[in-house]
């Protein structure tokens, strides 16, 4: 029998939501979501809508918009009691996405979700939200923390994440002007970023039943390998496309190389990748033995060591490919675009 009668009060903390809580969470955000600030943003944390002013610089701005989330590697944040870097990958997904249109992303927005609000283990997620913007020079603007009692199992939650960029009418990237003869060059990667955990997960789980764990890949712990966050390519890549004729971007996220290229291509044309033009490294070697997978399932799977695809014309590829190392990123001349003819649209050979 309940131990409450009807005339027993009970408080939305008996049932489970502690406003407290969410109010401490607000108050350890606030410092780190005010290094995000950037020209635009009228109005700080905590009121109903967040207030963002189009820079004066744009002439005809057009927004640019993406959403997304970090998907099960998750799992492992929750297992591996790894919260940190999980807000770089969830900002990493959008901004990058944004970023292929050819805009500046200019502002965020999270949605964190749990059954009980563990002050300590939110504030890590959203302190790597907002270290993620600070490095894609985005503005950590508003967000949501919904409290759900019963929704998630305990020590779990969910991410989901929101930016708004903007590019000029005339600048943005559509692929169209790509044509046979262009070369494709390969950014490379930071590990598997956010895509292909679930199959990650099982080689992890293949790999502890018959005790063959690394103990560092690439130079890092297991975890620490496994956990990488996703690459911020923003600020690096904005200052190519200001120097250089990029024509097409493509963020190489689920799907990988073969199924994200072809989506910056216009009809009749295709990638054609040269197998073994950039380094496969250990995390990716390791998965493909453990998984037992061929190299079309990698490509399909993981973005396998190349995180953004850069499409150039001949002429100017070796001063953008210059330019984008001087900034720190890892550049590979992976192919060239031809004629589709009757083949898939992405070869690698």
């Amino acid at each position: 029998m309940s131990s409450s009668t009807p005339s027993t009060p009970i408080s939305y903390k008996d049932a489970g939501v502690d406003i407290d809580a969410g109010d401490a969470l607000v108050e350890r955000i606030k410092p780190l979501a005010k290094k995000t600030m950037r020209e635009g943003v009228m109005a700080g944390i905590g009121g109903f809508g967040a207030l963002f002013e189009v820079p004066k610089r744009y002439k005809e701005p057009v927004l640019v918009s993406g959403t997304d989330g970090v998907g099960t590697k998750l799992k492992l944040a929750f297992e591996w009691n790894m919260h940190d870097t999980v807000g770089i990958d969830l900002v990493g997904m959008s901004v990058n996405d944004v970023l292929v249109q050819g805009a500046e992303p200019l502002f965020f927005l999270d949605y964190f979700a749990c059954g009980k609000l563990d002050v300590d283990t939110a504030a890590a997620v959203v302190g790597g939200i907002a270290k993620g913007c600070e490095l894609s020079g985005c503005a950590l603007i508003g967000g949501e923390t919904a409290e759900m009692p019963g929704m998630y199992p305990a020590g779990e939650y969910d991410l989901a994440g929101f930016a708004v960029g903007a590019v000029e009418k005339s600048r943005i990237l559509t692929g169209q002007n790509v044509k046979p003869g262009d070369v494709v060059l390969g950014l490379a990667s930071a590990g598997a970023h956010s895509n292909g955990f679930s199959l990650v997960r099982k080689c992890i789980e293949r790999a502890e039943a018959n005790g063959s764990i690394p103990e560092t890949l690439d130079g890092k712990p297991f975890r620490n390998a496994v956990m990488e966050p996703t690459r911020l390519y923003v600020k690096n890549v904005l200052a190519a496309l200001e120097q250089h004729p990029i024509k097409a971007l493509a963020h190489i996220t689920g799907g990988g190389l073969l199924e994200n290229i072809p989506r910056v291509l216009p009809e009749g044309t295709a990638a054609h990748l040269k197998a073994g033009s950039w380094p496969q490294t250990e995390l990716f070697a390791w998965l493909q033995k453990t998984a037992g997978i061929d190299d079309i399932e990698m490509n399909r799977t993981f973005n396998n060591g190349i995180g953004m695809v850069v499409v150039i014309a001949a002429d100017a590829a070796d001063a953008a490919a210059a330019t984008l190392a001087s900034l720190g990123e890892s550049v590979h001349r992976i192919g060239v675009i031809a004629e589709r003819g009757d083949g898939a649209a992405v070869i690698v050979a």
